[in-house]
């Protein structure tokens, strides 16, 4: 198997066991607070962020021996907790901005999801020995499909009022969906990354 088709493996599989902890929560919490449903899914985040970490670092060591695999989990494990921190915010805080003019909305929400889109790559990007502002674009881009992705999925799937198992059922088929498609783009960095590795 070559390194780009293991990695995809490891990946997709270590972000869908990740994703687990937030579906879960989200379904356990469905009727909880707003404070509660930000606190429970801040650290499922984590727990996301760390086992796709370990499901990288597992592959990315036999490119950069040199990775430190406890700083890779501990930056994606916290960017990922960030990352979901920025994603509850729109429902935490919607009764403060639901009569702001929407203009205003977008010019407040374009830069929040941006960060939420760059936080895994910046933080990981730390870490790398090289390669770090093209790690942030291509790590972007691939959670930015991802996402879009989980939505079209999920999206007509997800009404009112369905039971809890079901819930869980369909945000695991969008994880997986978005775990695969997240994978497969940062798959591409491998051999770049291999190349700077062999060249010193």
């Amino acid at each position: 198997m070559t390194l780009r088709r293991e990695w995809i493996k490891r990946v997709t599989v270590g972000e869908l066991v990740g994703f687990t902890a937030p579906a879960l929560t989200s379904a356990a919490l469905a009727g909880a607070s707003i404070g509660a449903q930000v606190a429970g899914l801040v650290g499922a985040g984590a727990v996301e962020g760390a086992v796709l970490g370990l499901a990288q670092a597992s592959v990315l060591v036999r490119v950069l021996p040199t990775l430190s695999r406890r700083k890779w989990v501990v930056a994606t494990a916290g960017a990922a907790a960030l990352a979901w921190l920025l994603g509850m915010l729109p429902a935490a805080t919607h009764q403060f901005w639901a009569e702001w003019p929407v203009g205003v909305v977008v010019a407040v929400g374009l830069p929040l999801g941006l960060l939420l889109l760059v936080a895994i790559g910046v933080a990981q990007a730390w870490v790398l020995p090289a390669w770090r502002l093209p790690w942030v674009a291509l790590t972007s881009a691939a959670w930015c499909a991802g996402l879009a992705v989980f939505t079209a999925v999920t999206t007509p799937l997800w009404q009112p009022g369905q039971a809890t198992p079901l819930l869980f059922a369909i945000g695991l088929l969008g994880g997986a969906a978005m775990a695969l498609v997240m994978a497969a783009v940062t798959a591409q960095a491998l051999p770049r990354l291999a190349r700077l590795q062999a060249t010193g």
